[in-house]
């Protein structure tokens, strides 16, 4: 008896408390607002303006390395992914690379050789820049960066 009272007086609980409620919402409306409500940062994570100085950067590396840019849509499988962190000074000095992700020697040392090759880069817009660039290797020798990609074709 007792099993059947307890989830009745939490049903009769639950519509006590829905009832006060002044606007209903969808379950869809619901559920994104709680999503947006979790993921989204307490405060920026990124400086203001960082996509569009990614996009200049990578625009600037892909003039610079006209032989190893691949134009056109990216394959399905990559054959290669390297993400490389990048400094910049308040200059646009590159004041370090590194890899941050590869399982590629040969496709890291193409990447760490592109940003190099086009040093100095864009100055950035508020002083010294960390920040990651993902090289994306549509063949063993040619990339598209992240910031300047299309689509990928489908399987």
């Amino acid at each position: 008896m007792n099993t059947i009272i307890r989830p009745g007086l939490v049903l009769l609980t639950l519509i006590a408390g829905l009832s006060g409620c002044s606007t209903v919402r969808t379950a869809t409306e619901a559920v994104t607002s709680s999503v947006e409500l979790i993921f989204r940062p307490a405060t920026p994570t990124a400086p203001a303006g960082l996509d569009d100085y990614k996009i200049r950067v990578a625009h600037h590396v892909a003039d610079h390395n006209p032989e190893r840019t691949y134009t056109g849509t990216l394959p399905a499988l990559l054959p290669s992914i390297v993400v490389l962190e990048i400094t910049v000074d308040r200059d646009g000095r590159l004041a370090d690379v590194a890899v941050q992700r590869s399982r590629n020697p040969t496709a890291s040392a193409i990447a760490l050789a592109a940003v190099r090759r086009s040093a100095p880069l864009p100055p950035p817009p508020r002083g010294r820049l960390t920040f990651s660039e993902t090289f994306l290797f549509a063949d063993s020798e040619r990339y598209q960066l992240r910031s300047l990609a299309g689509p990928q074709a489908s399987e």
